[in-house]
């Protein structure tokens, strides 16, 4: 199967990693953080402002890919701060209200100043 790079100005980017790549009816998103594209700021200091703004980003990547978040099917978290657990579930299940897909929690690793979380997707194309 052909591996297709998936790149959109809608999400936060580097030439580092590629934001998404789909593989047939599957869709990768990197690890994305809560960067709002238009500013290249942070979307806020708070896990809720900042969950929102990485769940967008992915959702622009999976609809660059012709994907969507109803075909979620796997979700990574990463945590700055563990104690964010509750308060990111609750902008989490605002995208995901009913029948969530699978997902992981972990810490993020490095420290990187005022990030909180960072998301990554897997979605299926025609589900």
């Amino acid at each position: 199967m052909t591996r297709q790079i998936i790149r959109t100005a809608a999400a936060p980017g580097s030439p580092l990693f590629s934001q998404g790549i789909r593989v047939g009816n599957t869709v990768y998103t990197s690890g994305i953080v809560g960067i709002d594209p238009a500013t290249s700021q942070l979307a806020g200091t708070t896990i809720q402002s900042q969950a929102r703004q990485a769940i967008l980003n992915c959702e622009s990547i999976l609809e660059a890919a012709g994907a969507s978040l109803d075909g979620v099917v796997d979700v990574h978290v990463l945590l700055a701060r563990p104690e964010d657990f509750a308060s990111f579930n609750e902008e989490y299940a605002k995208f995901f209200p009913a029948d969530p897909p699978v997902r992981a929690v972990s810490r993020l690793g490095p420290e990187s100043p005022n990030l909180l979380v960072s998301v990554r997707m897997m979605a299926v194309i025609g589900h």
